[in-house]
């Protein structure tokens, strides 16, 4: 039996590129699809693709009352992303979230939520490979180097800061320990945002400049030497759809939440 999914944001960027990857697979496909935008059309006729044949709906509530499915796929804007996500777990859907901007306590309460519905929520911030390994060996290296700081890149048009693939690389790395700072932040003279923020105790710079699509770099510091860790995406959302298909293969595997693509991988 296919997995059913429904893909919210389904004719964006991000969107675009999963429904035709699903349209190549021989074990999912998607029922239903949310779009403001194009709500009341067929997704096939708006991504000119004439093998989705489902109906677009203007809201996550409507797509789930018309058709069951079995993971709900999260891709929208940040200010939808936690009604969407709550609204399909208490329709027992699965939840895979792509979308960046919601912050660790809006976390905690869809964590609760998926405990109490008995369903998976994989979360995560950039579904690329370079970042799945970034992540991983930042994490071996916080374990080594006590002092590090982030800095986060993106679009100009970008509105949430930062994004979610450093929110979760600073939300990680906390598990490991905080970074260390020689000067305290209210020790600092001069302009103290200048430090940048901190973040579940990580220092985190955003860029936000024409140019940029989405990348992410983390500096690590001891007396005489550095270790720089960087992933760049490029311009295509081609890096983004192997890993959003395993997520959905994977999140009905486990209860509750769970955040990172290599949480579901093996990469010791």
């Amino acid at each position: 039996m296919k997995i059913r999914v429904c893909l919210a944001g389904a004719t964006g960027w991000a969107g675009s590129a999963l429904a035709r990857g699903i349209v190549n697979t021989n074990d999912m496909e998607v029922v239903s699809a949310v779009s403001r935008k194009h709500a009341g059309r067929i997704l096939g006729d708006a991504l000119a693709e004439p093998k989705l044949t489902c109906q677009i709906y203007g809201t996550a509530q409507e797509a789930l009352k018309a058709q069951a499915c079995d993971v709900f796929f999260e891709f929208t804007k940040p200010d939808a992303a936690k009604s969407n996500v709550l609204t399909a777990l208490e329709n027992k859907a699965h939840v895979v979230v792509g979308t960046s901007g919601l912050t660790d306590e809006e976390y905690a309460e869809i964590a609760s939520v998926a405990e109490k519905n008995q369903r998976g929520v994989l979360a995560v911030g950039n579904f690329a490979l370079t970042v799945v390994l970034l992540q991983k060996f930042s994490e071996i290296a916080a374990k080594f180097i006590p002092q590090w700081e982030i800095i986060d890149y993106a679009s100009d048009a970008k509105k949430d800061s930062p994004s979610g693939t450093v929110r979760e690389l600073a939300h990680r790395l906390s598990q490991i320990r905080e970074s260390e700072l020689t000067v305290p932040l209210d020790k600092t003279l001069g302009v103290k945002e200048t430090r940048g923020a901190r973040m579940t105790g990580s220092q985190v710079h955003s860029v936000r400049l024409p140019s940029y699509t989405i990348s992410a770099e983390v500096i690590f510091g001891m007396p005489d030497q550095k270790l720089t860790l960087r992933h760049d995406s490029g311009t295509s959302a081609e890096p983004y759809v192997e890993g959003s298909l395993l997520a959905i293969r994977k999140v009905s595997t486990f209860v509750g939440l769970r955040r990172g693509l290599d949480s579901v991988l093996d990469l010791r």
